[in-house]
C-alpha cells in the first residue's frame, strides 16, 4: 500500500454544516465558509433554479429535445464550480447544465447539446469546460488524461470530473480512479448520488458502506458531504481541490442529495418510486436551507432576495430569446470536422448525401 488505509477512509455520516432547517451544525474538520461566499453561492443558486424551471418549460415548448434537470441538486451544481481557479477544467455530466452556466457559458451554447444542433455549443479550450458527457463514466478517463498532462507539464491544474452514482457501476469509472491514484493526477472525482440511475435504486448499484468507500480499494481517500448544504460542498470540495493542487493526488466526494423531479422530460418516475419518498427531500431543499441561514444572521432580506430573482429571470428572458431563434442546418456540417483533412470514404459519403438532397427538391 502506497497510502496509510486510515487515512483512505470517509467519515461514517457526511458533512453537513447547515442543517435542513437552517442552522449550523459545529463540526471538528470544517469551519463555515465566509459570509460572502455563502452570499455568493446563494445568488447562484437562485439562477440554477431558475435555469432549470426554464429548460423544462423549453422542453415543453419545442425549444429543447431532452432536459436532464437538476433541481433539487443545485447546490452540487455551484459548489463543484466555485472552488475552481480559472485555470481549473469542468468535466461535467448531461446533468449538469447548471454548472456550466455557473462556470460562464451562455445559456444558449450550453443547451445546445440538447437543442439537437451540436454535440457542444461551447469552446472547451476557451471556457476549460469538456463538452457534456451522455455515456456514463467515459468522460472520466478524459478528466484524468488532461489532469495526467497538466501534472507533466507542471501546471498548477485541478480538473473536477462529475459523475452520477450510476456512473460508478461502469468500468470506466474505476479505470479512471485506478489511473488517477497510480499517477497522482490533480484530479476531483465529484460522485452526486442521487439515488437513481434512471429507475435503478442505489441500493441495486452496490453494497458498499457508501460510494466514497469505493476509492479506498485504489489508495484515493474519499469523503461523503451532505449534497443539499452548500456550506458543507463548498469546504470539502474546496479542500479537496486544495489537496489535489498541492501534489496529494486524485480525491474522491460523495454528495448525498436526491433527484426530486424525473430523469429527464422522457421519463415516468411513478412507476418505479412513490411520491411519499420524494416528499421528504423537499423540505431538504438547498435553497431554504441557506437562505434561513443567511436571513437569520442578517447576511440577507426581502430586498436582496427580490435582486437576486430578477437578475435570474433576466437571464431566463435571453435564454428564451436566444433558444427561440431559428437555426439553418447545412449537412456539409456533418462531414467538416470529422478529420482535419477528409479521407476519401468521407467525400464519398457527402457527395452521396448531397444527390439525395438535390434529387429531394426535384420532385
Amino acid at each position: 500500500m502506497t497510502r496509510d488505509a486510515a487515512l483512505l477512509l470517509p467519515s461514517t455520516e457526511p458533512v453537513t454544516l447547515i442543517d435542513p432547517d437552517g442552522h449550523p451544525v459545529p463540526h471538528v474538520g470544517h469551519d463555515l465558509p465566509d459570509p460572502q461566499a455563502l452570499v455568493r453561492a446563494y445568488a447562484a443558486l437562485i439562477s440554477a433554479r431558475r435555469f432549470n424551471d426554464q429548460a423544462n418549460a423549453l422542453v415543453r415548448q419545442g425549444r429543447l429535445a431532452v432536459y436532464p434537470s437538476s433541481h433539487g441538486q443545485e447546490a452540487c451544481q455551484i459548489a463543484c464550480v466555485q472552488v475552481l481557479d480559472d485555470g481549473d477544467w469542468l468535466f461535467p455530466t448531461y446533468r449538469d447544465s447548471a454548472a456550466i452556466v455557473a462556470r460562464g457559458v451562455d445559456p444558449v451554447q450550453a443547451l445546445t447539446l440538447l437543442r439537437g444542433d451540436w454535440h457542444s455549443g461551447y469552446d472547451p479550450h476557451a471556457t476549460k469546460v469538456a463538452p457534456q458527457a451522455t455515456p456514463l463514466a467515459t468522460h472520466l478517463l478524459h478528466a484524468v488524461g488532461v489532469a495526467h498532462a497538466a501534472r507533466l507539464r507542471g501546471e498548477p491544474t485541478v480538473v473536477m470530473a462529475v459523475c452520477g452514482d450510476g456512473a460508478t457501476s461502469e468500468g470506466d469509472f474505476h479505470e479512471a480512479l485506478n489511473f488517477a491514484a497510480v499517477f497522482r493526477t490533480p484530479v476531483v472525482f465529484f460522485i452526486q448520488n442521487n439515488e437513481y440511475a434512471i429507475s435503478v435504486p442505489l441500493a441495486r448499484q452496490t453494497a458498499a458502506p457508501s460510494l466514497a468507500h469505493k476509492g479506498i480499494g485504489y489508495g484515493v481517500p474519499g469523503e461523503r458531504v451532505d449534497g443539499n448544504d452548500v456550506a458543507a460542498l463548498l469546504k470539502v470540495l474546496g479542500a479537496a481541490v486544495a489537496r489535489a493542487r498541492a501534489g496529494e493526488g486524485p480525491q474522491l466526494i460523495e454528495a448525498h442529495t436526491y433527484r426530486v423531479q424525473a430523469h429527464t422530460n422522457a421519463d415516468d418516475p411513478g412507476r418505479y418510486r412513490s411520491a411519499d419518498e420524494v416528499t421528504p427531500w423537499l423540505a431538504r431543499d438547498p435553497i431554504m436551507r441557506l437562505e434561513t441561514y443567511l436571513r437569520g444572521r442578517g447576511l440577507l432580506d426581502d430586498q436582496d432576495v427580490r435582486g437576486y430573482a430578477e437578475q435570474a429571470e433576466q437571464a431566463a428572458g435571453r435564454m428564451r430569446a436566444g433558444l427561440g431563434e431559428e437555426t439553418s442546418a447545412d449537412y456539409r456540417d456533418l462531414f467538416t470536422h470529422v478529420y482535419a483533412e477528409p479521407t476519401p470514404q468521407l467525400r464519398e459519403q457527402q457527395a452521396l448525401v448531397a444527390d439525395e438532397l438535390s434529387r429531394e427538391e426535384e420532385r
